[in-house]
């Protein structure tokens, strides 16, 4: 859609222009193009409605008042290991969401179980035909909600091993594609602690994106984040909407999250958090599914990149 903004029939001075791209667009740089375009020599002009105003036609700006949108939401909670509190407790937040008119809501890591001892995610852990995933797929199912499950103890190819892997399943109830968590968190910090997550995790060797209501995902698990390379061939670095779902709380005696689950616009400003950082509950946000185009086009990063000294994103 092209922006369109109606004048009463006459000159066009400044202030008036200035008055009126700075209510109707916020961002200085969706400001500047607006201007430029309405001072061009390529702007069209029309008379409309029995008052005769002067339509004048933006080119190539785009209006994102008139953009078709779509309901997202990040999920904040305290996971234990008590499997069926768990579920309860996501089931409470689909239940939520889907009231709030929420198209895709994404879960934190260890969803579905935060172990209290060593090897007790070992225990649960299930293929993804289980009985563990296949209630949460009956929930999207039921909810009619594209759910993405942000980190499963999906069981590996021997015993001693699980994979951390973030599930997407649709509206349907169908698990459509799954990411398996690639860099793993071995960390030894002298006289402080030591936690190695490869002796009981496989990595996953694979770049994961998929189509969706929200549009199209990159997806991702917790440590991830830390790493510049993954996030640049799924475009994150390059003007993407990011949905951040985080768990809060304290899980057990050794272990607790701190929250602050965010949802983030190309233009990388915060449109949705929890009210108390460290609350379960939904954060809920409108996504404008043209906005990132219209970012990409008035900052045309990609276009920037400089491949003959540093690569190109595979995706």
């Amino acid at each position: 859609a092209e922006s369109y903004i109606i004048l009463p029939r006459g000159h066009i001075k400044a202030p008036l222009l200035g008055e009126l791209t700075s209510r109707l667009f916020p961002c200085p740089i969706d400001r500047m193009a607006v201007s430029s375009a309405l001072l061009a020599p390529k702007v069209v002009l029309a008379s409309a409605s029995r008052l005769r105003p002067v339509l004048l036609r933006a080119v190539a700006c785009r209006c994102s008042m008139a953009a078709a949108t779509v309901k997202v939401a990040a999920a904040q909670m305290t996971s234990t290991d008590d499997l069926n509190a768990n579920f309860d407790t996501c089931s409470r937040l689909v239940q939520d969401a889907a009231a709030a008119g929420v198209k895709l809501l994404c879960f934190p890591e260890n969803f579905s179980f935060v172990g209290a001892r060593d090897g007790e995610s070992l225990k649960i852990a299930e293929s993804l035909d289980g009985p563990i995933m296949q209630k949460y797929c009956s929930l999207a199912r039921d909810s009619r909600i594209w759910l993405s499950l942000g980190g499963f103890q999906e069981k590996a190819s021997d015993d001693g091993h699980i994979c951390n892997t973030h599930v997407l399943v649709d509206d349907q109830g169908n698990v459509i594609n799954k990411y398996q968590k690639m860099h793993l968190f071995d960390v030894d910090v002298p006289g402080n602690m030591a936690y190695k997550e490869s002796s009981f995790t496989t990595p996953g060797n694979g770049f994961v994106v998929e189509d969706s209501p929200a549009g199209r995902l990159g997806l991702t698990v917790c440590y991830d984040l830390r790493f510049p390379g993954l996030s640049e061939q799924l475009r994150f670095q390059h003007q993407a909407q990011v949905i951040a779902a985080a768990q809060t709380g304290k899980h057990n005696d050794k272990r607790e999250s701190y929250g602050d689950s965010l949802i983030i616009d190309p233009w990388g400003r915060v449109i949705a958090r929890l009210p108390d950082r460290l609350s379960t509950g939904i954060a809920v946000a409108d996504i404008d599914l043209s906005m990132i185009d219209s970012v990409r086009t008035r900052m045309p990063i990609s276009e920037h990149r400089r491949p003959d000294i540093y690569g190109r994103p595979a995706l």
